[in-house]
């Protein structure tokens, strides 16, 4: 590019997804004929239920599904997410407060577009999926990240969470259960949260994406339910993909206050209209249905969660928490770094390098936790087959014990 051809500080200030490139790297390599086992993106392995499916290709035969539709949604969606929140959140929201989006990513984005003025804080407990703080700086804020690491269950303090507010402080994220550590919150931590917000006139970003993914006693605590005024404040992500294993039919949606809604809406009128009216009818089958195929789904992930730690804490120099949600191992394996490993006795120094080091050379790929805001840690999603997990974590153990 020429001198003058530049491009706005806005994204040259924006970090690529780290999640997205180990994906794209792990499949161009398997493009190119390598064996690669791929732990990067968070992508469930189960095919979409067969009624979806049926649905969806359905409504590719109906006229109707040929033109736009209102440009927050198929109002036969945003009644059925509104009644889908009802049923599984435990409190009423109206579909006007509904915005169906293009994936769960849009409404991340939509919402600090529609929030934030220049200089606006948002405090962000760490680690944090990697897009929070981007999405932050896209509309001018400043992410505030506040650290809870393995010692505290990956929850955040509230005395912790009190320290970083300003008077600048617009925001907090709450995403339980969470990525990338599989925390679930504990409901006095979901509930002291929101009563903090609610004194310092704070919006509730609430994440719950993975609402449905939990495992042993750990229960999803929706911060609306358990804390009824501060809804007024309070915007819920939330969306098809992980829950459904629909990431590919790209539906998301934030439910928040009408004003806030009519904002969003407004925004996406000027960015991408209306999501594709296939997916919307897929959707509408997929939230509509019973939690039948996404009990046994998570049965699956249960029993690979399960496989996953042992393996992890099986490798010395690996230390891995039980994650009680999400599809997710978060394990700390700074023990690792700054020692001979694999073959040619590669020395990382950082997570970053020893993931790059373990995907060259062991065809394995993991996230390092610089994405996510925790140096020394990997993630690990188990959304994948149980023969490609056992052969990656043997790939894994062998490649660190040489």
């Amino acid at each position: 590019m020429a001198e003058w051809q530049t491009l706005s500080d806005r994204i040259n200030h924006v970090t690529p997804s780290a999640t997205l490139a180990v994906d794209a790297k792990a499949k161009a390599m398997k493009a190119s004929g390598l064996d690669v086992i791929g732990f990067g993106a968070g992508e469930p392995n189960f095919p979409t239920p067969d009624y979806v499916v049926d649905a969806a290709a359905a409504a590719c035969r109906d006229p109707k599904n040929y033109k736009y539709t209102p440009t927050p949604g198929l109002p036969e969606l945003r009644e059925a997410i509104a009644a889908k929140t009802l049923r599984d959140s435990g409190y009423e929201v109206a579909p006007e407060q509904v915005v169906v989006t293009n994936g769960g990513k849009q409404a991340v984005y939509s919402t600090f577009q529609v929030l934030l003025n220049d200089g606006d804080e948002v405090i962000i407990p760490t680690p944090y999926w990697t897009s929070y703080p981007e999405a932050v700086k896209l509309a001018g804020g400043v992410p505030v990240t506040v650290f809870a690491g393995a010692d505290r269950g990956f929850e955040p303090d509230l005395e912790a969470l009190e320290a970083a507010r300003t008077e600048r402080t617009k925001a907090i994220i709450v995403n339980s259960p969470n990525n990338p550590t599989g925390a679930v919150w504990s409901p006095e931590t979901v509930r002291s949260i929101a009563k903090w917000a609610i004194e310092h006139h704070i919006w509730i970003i609430s994440d719950e994406i993975y609402e449905h993914l939990n495992y042993d006693d750990a229960k999803t605590t929706y911060i609306g339910a358990a804390v009824p005024e501060c809804r007024d404040q309070l915007i819920v992500l939330n969306g098809v993909a992980k829950t459904y294993a629909m990431p590919g039919w790209r539906v998301g949606w934030l439910i928040a206050p009408r004003p806030v809604a009519k904002a969003a809406a407004k925004l996406q009128g000027h960015m991408t209209s209306n999501v594709a009216n296939v997916s919307q009818r897929a959707a509408i089958a997929a939230v509509s249905g019973t939690l039948d195929v996404v009990h046994m789904m998570r049965e699956g992930f249960d029993a690979r969660r399960k496989a996953i730690v042992a393996a992890l804490n099986a490798i010395d120099g690996v230390n891995c928490p039980t994650p009680t949600g999400a599809f997710y191992a978060f394990a700390d394996v700074s023990a690792l770094l700054n020692r001979p490993l694999g073959p040619n006795g590669t020395v990382s120094s950082s997570s970053s390098e020893l993931a790059a080091a373990l995907l060259d050379e062991a065809h394995v790929a993991a996230v390092p936790g610089e994405a996510f805001g925790a140096p020394g840690y990997l993630r690990f999603s188990y959304a994948l087959a149980d023969d490609q997990l056992a052969e990656g974590m043997r790939r894994f153990q062998k490649w660190a014990s040489r």
